[in-house]
């Protein structure tokens, strides 16, 4: 490397480390501190399926015989995976002068993590016998919403709802539990993997569908009951952010719409805004709703129907 380029690459890696230059874009921890890793992640979720679908995921030498031992085996591999990772993620969130602001040494602030970690992990852990008992309903509604569906089976296997479904609900849970970061970027690999977009905040009951699934769009904020089925290009979406007094959109306040029980949305609808779609409604492809929907209500093309 001659002298010109050396100087060069000094000059751009000086501009790229200026303070102006990284305003919200630079994470700094302390060395040691763990990051979260989606490699790590996804070998959780990998886990996670084994345990709640075994048979369709891990060993295949699965039976009933040994299932016991499979499940047990797994969990405790989860068990320190998730563990470590929510630890990162806790570590993330807090960035510096945590332990400083609550007069703890650095050693004493990663050991209460790490005991926070171990915590939210055990009761996470204790939700799977629920996480099943609900994806069970899920996997019910895709085969029964799907006269091409041949087996719950091959639903498990190959739907994509269901990808999305697990990691959303999974997610959920550990959201409720109150994990950093972690839950977003579990729903962010189904997004990417199945073109399913499910924030982990969302509210959703059992029995819940999509067909086909690209596209699908769920915000933060909404509220979705049971029985739910919605298509491709279905957007459950926000209108325009009301802003502080400072021009900042508000966060944390219900901006996308409610759906209630057994509400059927056609492919390429956009919902907008806190709404509410009334029970046993149906949306029509390719409609702009952004006011209330009375229950028991068709909305097609230019008209309405009861």
């Amino acid at each position: 490397m001659n002298r010109s380029t050396q100087t060069l690459l000094t000059t751009i890696a000086t501009e790229l480390s200026a303070p102006e230059s990284l305003c919200g874009l630079f994470h700094e921890h302390r060395d040691g501190d763990p990051l979260p890793s989606q490699p790590a992640l996804a070998e959780m979720m990998d886990l996670c399926r084994s345990i709640l679908f075994p048979g369709f995921y891990g060993k295949s030498t699965v039976n009933n015989q040994n299932l016991i031992f499979h499940i047990g085996i797994a969990m405790e591999h989860l068990y320190g995976i998730l563990c470590e990772q929510i630890q990162a993620g806790l570590c993330f969130a807090a960035g510096w002068g945590e332990a400083e602001a609550y007069g703890e040494t650095y050693a004493a602030a990663q050991d209460s993590r790490k005991g926070k970690a171990s915590e939210l992990t055990r009761a996470f852990i204790q939700q799977l016998p629920a996480l099943r008992q609900v994806l069970a309903t899920d996997v019910e509604a895709a085969y029964l919403g799907d006269p091409a569906a041949e087996s719950y089976g091959e639903v498990i296997s190959c739907y994509p709802v269901i990808k999305a479904i697990t990691n959303y609900r999974i997610a959920h849970v550990l959201l409720e539990l109150g994990v950093p970061l972690i839950p977003r970027i579990i729903t962010e690999m189904a997004h990417s993997e199945t073109g399913i977009d499910i924030h982990p905040a969302a509210t959703i009951g059992h029995h819940f569908t999509i067909d086909h699934g690209t596209g699908v769009v769920i915000g933060a904020t909404c509220i979705i009951g049971n029985g739910v089925k919605l298509y491709q290009g279905v957007t459950l979406g926000a209108k325009s952010f009301p802003l502080d007094t400072e021009g900042h959109p508000i966060k944390g306040i219900p901006r996308h719409p409610i759906l209630e029980d057994n509400v059927i949305v056609y492919a390429n609808s956009t919902i907008l805004g806190r709404i509410t779609i009334g029970h046993n409604a149906v949306i029509g492809g390719n409609i702009w709703v952004t006011e209330d929907v009375e229950p028991n209500t068709k909305i097609l093309q230019n008209k309405y129907c009861h």
